[in-house]
């Protein structure tokens, strides 16, 4: 700042201007009134004049009119018999250039206004002129971040822009008396604010909105925005999870101020969504806002609120390819436990893999779902595909059973072998009728499964041994004759009944067969339609 310009601002600190109403600084104090500390008397004053200027220009060219107000005026440069400083009466009319160390006189003014405003202020009282009539609050919520979404809780924490609006009538000016000035931002703390909460803050400290400034005008409105993080409590309906959506409510309103004193009312119709940060679980489909006028059990009078509803649908992608496909591949594997074969071992074995993997995802659901009667979607389809699981393991202990009826098994019943054999044999494409593939092939002539007889009785060779240890002519002695009948006889009878016994058992294997295809065919079906109906509601 050059040296004109400071010295200029030092008298216009000093010096009242022409015209200056009294009550500001450097006007006389009233009578009786100590005097201000370095403020000139006004006899100091007048002995110096209204009007005088006082500047100094040290490179010999037009000096720069400083100050509209003070009106000073160029004096000559350092060449001057005066040294480069001097006073003489101010022109007559307003300069045509002001320095920019002089345009403190509008925080001067700010100052002088703050004062003047708040003199005689309180902010105890609600600002009106009329105590009978409601004073109207105007709200309008921004809402920039969903944090977080607690469903086992029920507790959602957003970040919030609250802007508040209302006419402060004990606080408005005349802008021309103070040099234009239409609005100041001073601490909210200074004025009246209406106690605006929210009714259905879940946090456990319970703090309220930001000490940030307000903007007053000089009409009386006072506007005031302040961001706030809020924990409000939310009923989480997870029917439908993981393709569920939520109605978050968030209430604001007078905690001690009903109907009659303060109107709530809300700016739009719609929370602002105009800076929202996406959520990567949460997609924001609006936010309505309603104002209601609900009468408590304790009072009689009308209590307004604002209430914006938060739409929230769940992004299903993350649950879908760490939840559901998985369940949904490993419920595939079930049915596949008919179709291994029954000599293996390991039918058991898969029903039970498979129902303690299904028990896993279960408890993983079960850990981040609250704690309620309404069982979400995938809760029921891993409770399904576990009884379904479950049932398979059951019919396979029960065709394993069946596949290994010995010997000794009743035949197969007529309705059964009818039904079983015939009909759902060539339905389910079992056209193996007979053994397994590990059964021993016949040898043609009817002569292979001689060995193999071992019902009681001696054997041929111990007979020719006995008879000829007895002497008797093999080649003049009928009764070999009937002796060799007798054994081949017996043989028969062996073999007769060992094929008896193994088409008995073929026949239950048969049995145990088709019903494995049967029911692989079916819990195949089962468990395709389970995922339709699961993926289908989602959609």
């Amino acid at each position: 700042m050059e040296p004109g310009a400071r010295l200029c601002l030092a008298l216009c600190l000093v010096l009242p201007a022409p015209g200056e109403q009294r009550g500001s600084r450097g006007a006389d104090p009233p009578p009786g009134a100590a005097p201000v500390p370095g403020a000139a008397s006004p006899a100091l004053r007048e002995s110096r004049g209204w009007g005088l200027g006082l500047a100094r220009r040290r490179d010999g060219g037009p000096a720069v009119l400083p100050c509209p107000r003070c009106r000073r005026v160029p004096l000559p440069g350092p060449g001057d018999p005066s040294g480069g400083l001097r006073l003489r009466p101010g022109p007559s009319k307003p300069p045509l250039r002001v320095s920019p160390g002089c345009r403190g006189a509008q925080g001067r003014l700010a100052y002088k206004l703050l004062h003047d405003l708040f003199a005689n202020y309180s902010s105890a009282l609600r600002p009106v002129e009329d105590t009978d009539r409601a004073l109207n609050v105007t709200l309008q919520v921004t809402l920039s971040q969903i944090i977080d979404m607690d469903e086992r809780n029920q507790v959602l924490t957003t970040y919030l822009w609250v802007r508040q609006t209302w006419l402060d009538a004990h606080l408005t000016w005349d802008k021309d008396e103070y040099g234009g000035i239409d609005s100041i931002r001073i601490p909210s703390s200074y004025v009246w604010r209406p106690d605006i909460i929210l009714y259905n803050n879940a946090d456990e400290h319970f703090g309220g909105s930001m000490e940030t400034n307000v903007v007053l005008r000089s009409d009386g409105h006072i506007m005031w925005d302040s961001p706030a993080i809020t924990k409000s409590s939310c009923k989480v309906d997870v029917s439908y999870f993981p393709f569920d959506g939520q109605r978050c409510r968030l209430t604001f309103g007078s905690w001690t101020h009903n109907g009659n004193q303060i109107d709530l009312r809300n700016q739009l119709d719609t929370g602002d969504l105009t800076d929202f940060v996406e959520n990567v679980e949460w997609e924001m489909l609006g936010m309505p806002a309603t104002r209601n006028v609900i009468t408590y059990g304790c009072c009689s009078e009308p209590y307004p609120d604002v209430t914006y509803t938060l739409l929230l649908r769940r992004r299903a992608s993350f649950y879908v390819f760490n939840l559901l496909l998985p369940c949904i591949m490993v419920s595939f594997l079930a049915p596949l436990g008919f179709y291994l074969p029954a000599d293996s071992g390991e039918k058991v074995s898969l029903g039970v893999t498979v129902l303690l993997a299904l028990t896993v995802f279960q408890l993983l659901v079960a850990e981040s779902m609250p704690p309620s009667e309404s069982v979400p979607l995938i809760g029921k389809y891993y409770i399904a595909t576990m009884t379904m699981i479950t049932a398979s393991t059951a019919l396979t202990i029960f065709i394993m059973n069946v596949h290994h009826c010995g010997p000794g098994a009743r035949p197969v019943p007529p309705w059964a072998r009818r039904l079983i054999l015939h009909h759902m044999a060539r339905l389910c494409c079992v056209y193996e009728v007979g053994e397994s593939c590990k059964s021993p092939q016949r040898a043609p002539g009817g002569r292979a499964g001689v060995g193999d007889a071992g019902g009681p009785g001696e054997s041929p060779g111990e007979g020719q041994a006995g008879t000829e240890a007895r002497g008797c002519p093999w080649d003049h002695c009928l009764c070999h004759h009937d002796a060799l009948l007798s054994n081949v006889g017996y043989i028969a009878g062996c073999f007769r009944r060992h094929r008896a016994n193994q088409r008995r058992t073929g026949e239950w294997k048969k049995v145990a067969k088709v019903m494995d295809r049967f029911f692989m065919w079916v819990f195949f079906l089962m468990v395709f339609l389970m995922s339709v109906l699961v993926l289908g509601n989602a959609a």
